[in-house]
């Protein structure tokens, strides 16, 4: 998880986010805005939804998915589908650029950053004439702990 010092002023955005759309700013929300924009891992829906509880907070279904919703809409959380049948979400805070491994087998997910890559990317559109604006890499297989136990079950 993120500190509080770094996720307040991203909590605060989606205050001014709310608000600016006249949605409600209700304890709920912030508390959703709190543990997703926290988040160091690619939660989904479900997950959230656990780490509220473990906090004593209750959230309903759809609370919980309107906020989620609206914390992509306001450009502060990213949404993905590793294809592993639901959604994840991770803070859009600015980092560096990376990408993503994706276990087929547990479903983690192992962000990674290389610049060869992604100048290649940049070089790719270029050389086919492309506008490039942003790319989207992932990568999926099966992970070093996953083959290791399927190693172990063979032996």
């Amino acid at each position: 998880m993120l500190t509080r010092d770094k996720t307040a002023p991203l909590v605060e955005q989606f205050r001014r986010y709310l608000r600016d759309r006249r949605l409600p700013v209700t304890k709920q929300r912030i508390a959703v805005a709190e543990v997703l924009l926290g988040s160091e891992d690619h939660p989904s829906v479900d997950l959230l939804r656990q780490r509220l509880e473990a906090k004593g907070l209750h959230v309903g279904t759809a609370t919980l998915y309107r906020t989620v919703d609206a914390l992509v809409k306001s450009g502060l959380v990213l949404e993905h589908d590793f294809g592993d049948g639901f959604r994840r979400y991770e803070p859009s805070t600015p980092t560096v650029e990376h990408a993503h491994l994706v276990c087929r087998r547990c479903g983690g997910v192992v962000e990674f950053a290389n610049e060869r890559l992604a100048r290649m990317l940049r070089m790719t559109a270029d050389e086919h004439h492309f506008h490039y604006e942003r790319d989207k890499v992932e990568i999926h297989g099966i992970c070093a702990p996953c083959r290791a136990r399927d190693l172990g079950s063979a032996g």
